[in-house]
Parts: structure tokens; sequence; C-alpha cells
């Protein structure tokens, strides 16, 4: 049968099928893919942990009943804690970072995208023990930012460990982020979708096995330790009717509009706080303590901004908060999360995003079954489907963000009225804010990775890389170069290829290089030929396409 099938015996296909196999590099990543997810998934655990002792002794519980415990404290408790807090935050980062700021999951993306595994383990560590100080003492932020940058920088090192190239290198970032996301929402599926479509940017077929090998490994491990629980307890909601789907592409656009008051809310409050250190030179440090007290003042009000936010997210779900509590609480909890940002706080957007997805989702639902009571679901249905809905359009992460509310029912019903209000809000909210929070967060570093390697690799490309250097065979003359450079057509080694091709539409044939004496006069370095920069460009990009492809 095989031999009229393939043209040879059982034994020769078999012993064909094993040489091929044992010349791919691909079991061998599996190998340190399931390496790789092991330890982003105790690492997660680790700091799951470590946040609930502190949220234990600062508040007397855990994370799953925190709000209510801040609730009954005394008012100078709850503007103390975040407040002393914050001080030790802006105490650690003075004294240990060199960025005065911690790192996200912006930085994971970078590295996945650009660098592959060169990110610093000591930056990682920081990044977690202060995202678990500002968690413990009640900063308004998400646990999976930390968790993701700890596990990208522990793969990094094991990546520089055992000598791995930079494709591979970037696709064991992206298993530590699938095993993060996955130990911390006991959600493999959508852990693993995160790191294709948020971190790694494709869905190559290299990529998928090991990353799907990763999450799975981070999910198996924290059932291990905390059980086979879903981050949030959902009731049993079902859609009633198909006739009730526009309701929840309207729910889209309501999401879409706390989407996008979240993210300029960050955007402007990070904006303000800079102009203020520029204008009164106020030491760093201190930041954060400012932070902690005004996070304190809402938490006087609104007890719910405290924390991740599990507990009014799973009451919402249940439906048992009031339409003006969950209105307060949006305002309340885009604040808090804006100023926790700004204020160099460390955590994450995700967690957040699902608070005020159910949030804005319950109040939209309260409104849309008393209107339509004999067509419409109980709103905790439309508190599940804003979770979605929020989150993908913060995240830029449809797919992802979708998945984890499937993985969280398990109701194919229920997944139709999210992927509508998911959908809508997502599109609606890239026209407004026109990139997701991380893009907004690398595109002020100058680096536009949402546009596609065809701009970012642009972005990356430096200059100096690719020049011939002065009086190699086939430079310019002097003469002419110097003429340019009269004219203001120059370049630095550190300018990138985005600038170099720009100044290349004047129809040059070549750029003078030049470097800055530290008298103040220049010196000619080389030169960048227009032929040489857009065969570079043209090899990035092939490369850029044989990794997402291949």
């Amino acid at each position: 049968m095989m031999k009229r099938l393939f043209g040879i015996g059982t034994r020769e296909l078999l012993r064909q099928f094993w040489t091929r196999l044992s010349d791919l590099d691909q079991p061998r990543l599996w190998v340190y893919a399931l390496i790789v997810g092991a330890i982003s998934g105790y690492a997660a655990l680790l700091f799951y942990w470590t946040v609930g002792a502190l949220q234990t002794l600062f508040f007397g519980e855990t994370e799953a009943a925190i709000e209510t415990s801040v609730s009954r404290l005394d008012w100078w408790v709850v503007l103390s804690v975040p407040t002393l807090g914050g001080l030790c935050v802006g105490l650690i980062l003075a004294r240990f970072s060199d960025s005065g700021r911690v790192a996200s999951v912006a930085e994971v993306i970078e590295a996945c995208r650009i660098r592959g595994c060169e990110m610093s383990l000591r930056s990682g560590t920081i990044s977690a023990v202060v995202s678990a100080l500002s968690l413990g003492v009640g900063a308004s932020s998400g646990r999976e930012g930390p968790v993701v940058h700890l596990g990208a920088t522990l793969a990094a090192v094991f990546s520089r460990f055992a000598r791995v190239t930079k494709v591979e290198a970037r696709i064991l970032l992206g298993c530590a982020a699938a095993a993060a996301v996955s130990s911390s929402f006991n959600a493999p599926i959508a852990g693993a979708l995160f790191a294709l479509e948020v971190v790694l940017g494709y869905y190559a077929v290299r990529a998928f096995a090991p990353i799907v090998i990763a999450s799975v490994a981070g999910a198996v491990i924290s059932r291990s330790h905390l059980g086979d629980y879903p981050a949030f307890w959902i009731p049993d909601r079902s859609l009633e009717t198909f006739w009730e789907l526009p309701a929840f592409g309207l729910l889209g656009v309501v999401s879409a509009i706390t989407a996008t008051l979240l993210m300029a809310s960050i955007i402007a409050t990070d904006t303000l706080t800079d102009r203020m250190q520029e204008r009164w030179s106020y030491p760093l440090w201190l930041e954060p303590a400012a932070g902690g007290f005004v996070i304190g003042c809402i938490a006087l009000v609104y007890p719910q901004v405290v924390g991740v936010g599990y507990e009014t997210t799973s009451e919402v779900l249940y439906e048992r908060v009031p339409f003006w509590t969950m209105i307060g609480v949006i305002a309340a909890k885009v604040a808090a999360v804006a100023v926790t940002l700004a204020t160099r706080f460390g955590g994450g957007v995700f967690s957040p995003s699902l608070m005020l997805g159910a949030v804005t989702g319950g109040a939209f639902g309260v409104v849309a079954t008393s209107i339509f009571p004999e067509l419409s679901s109980s709103y905790g249905l439309y508190a599940l489907a804003g979770m979605g809905a929020v989150a993908a359009a913060v995240l830029g992460a449809p797919i992802s963000t979708s998945l984890i509310v499937f993985e969280l029912t398990g109701d194919y019903q229920t997944a139709v009225a999210v992927m509508v209000s998911v959908s809508v809000a997502t599109v609606l909210t890239q026209q407004v804010i026109e990139r997701s929070y991380f893009h907004w967060r690398l595109g002020n570093r100058g680096l536009h990775l949402g546009d596609g390697p065809q701009r970012y690799l642009l972005d990356t490309m430096l200059v100096g890389t690719y020049m011939l250097p002065r009086g190699a065979e086939g430079s310019p003359s002097e003469t002419q170069s110097w003429d340019l450079i009269e004219q203001g057509v120059s370049l630095s080694k550190d300018d990138t290829m985005q600038t170099a091709l720009s100044m290349f539409s004047k129809k040059l044939e070549y750029i003078p290089i030049v470097s800055e004496n530290e008298g103040g006069g220049r010196t000619l370095t080389g030169a960048l030929f227009h032929i040489d920069a857009l065969r570079a460009y043209n090899r990035a990009l092939v490369e850029a396409h044989e990794e997402e492809h291949g």
C-alpha cells in the first residue's frame, strides 16, 4: 500500500521520515519551549504569591476580597499604605533602575521584534519587585505585565546560555509571554494566541508549536499549585436570542468609548507628569508617593479601584452592583489607572481593562434589559462581553481576548456575542487612537511596530552599519562630499535608515556621513550610497518575511 502511494516501502518511508526529523531544529526548540514555559509559569506563580502576601499584610485580604477589606479600614490606613508604598517604590527605582521606570510588555514586544535575546535580567527582576510591591500596597494596575516581562528576561538568559539563533530567541520570548499569561489566567489557548498576536506579531507555523507547548506548561503549573479554577467565577449566562446581537454591537461602541477614555487619560496624565517634572525639577522618587496619595484619596470613595479589580469584576458578573455605582467606578478606575502608570508604579493594563469592560458592560446591560426585557439576557452577559471588548480595544488583541472570555465560559453563543462587541470596539478605538496601548508606548520611543516591518525595520537600521568608510575602494570624492555637507546634506552614524531614505528622495547618489568633534567641528567618516541602502532594506524585508512565514 505504502509503495503504491509513495513509490517506496514502509520501512524506507519511516527511515526517511526519521532522518529528516533528526535534521530539524524543531524538536530541540520544543524542549527549550517546555523549559522556558516551566520557568515562566513558576515565575508567575511566585509573583502571585508575593502580591497576595503583601496585600494580606497591608489590607488583611488577598485580591479576591481586597475591595471589601479596604472599605472597612480607617481612612488614614487607606491613605498611608499606598503613599508610603509609593515612596518605597520611588526609592527602589532611583537606586536600582537606570531608566527610573518599570519595564513593561512593550519592552518585551520590542525585544521579540527587534532585539532578540538582548534583555537584562536585572531589569526584569526590578520590574517584578516594584510591581509586586505596587500591587501589594493598592496600586491600580494588573499583574500580567510584570510577569510577562520577568518571564521574558528569564527566557533571554536561557537563550544566551543555549546559544540559540535570533529567530529562536524571539520565539522563546514569545513562549515566556504565553506561559505567563496562561499561568495568570488559567487560559492556555488565550495565552498562546496572545503571544502570537501581540508579542510576536505573526502566526508562523515554526513558532506555533513551541508557544503552545510553553502555554500548556504554564497552565499545568498553575493548576497543579492553585487548582483547576478560572481567574473569575462565571455564572451561567447564555444568549437568549440572536435578535439580541445588535445590542452587543452597540455595546462595542460604548466599550470603544471606555477604551478610548482609558488610553487618552493614561496619555494625558503621563504627559502632564513629565511636564511638571521638567518645570519644577522635583526628585523623581517622589512621584510614586504622590501617585499613591491620589489613589488613596480615590479609594476612600471608591475602594473598587484598589488592586487588579477581581472582586469588583466578579460582583458585576453576578449582578450585585447597582447601576450608578458602576458608572462611578468607571470614572474612578480610569483615573486611578492613569495615575498609577503615570507616576511610575508597576503593573499592566490587561486586568484593569477587563474590570473596566465588565463594569461598562454591566451598566449598559442594565439599560438594555430594562428597555427590551423580553429580548434581553441578564446584564451579567453584557458585562462578560464588555470585558472582552474593552480589553481587546486597549491591547489591540481581539483574538486572544475573545478566547479568554470563551475559555472562562465554554459557551458558544456567549462567544458569538463577545465577538460582535470585540470587533466593533477594536475597529472604532483604532480609528480614534490609531494604535494599541503597547504600540503607543513604543511609538513614543520612535518604534512604529504597528505599521509592519516595512516601517519599523527602517527605524532600527542604523546608517553606520551600511555606510562605506572614508578612503575605502569606491568612496566618493572628498571635495564633492564636503560640497554636499556645506549644502546641509549629511548624516551621522546613529541616524536611521528612515532618515536616510527620506533624504535620498532628493535624487542623491550618496550622502556623506560625518561625526561631531569635541571642539564643535565635523569629520568626514564615510558615505552611504543609495543603492546600498536599498539593498540592505530589501534584505531585511526578505529576512522578516521568511521568519514570519517560514
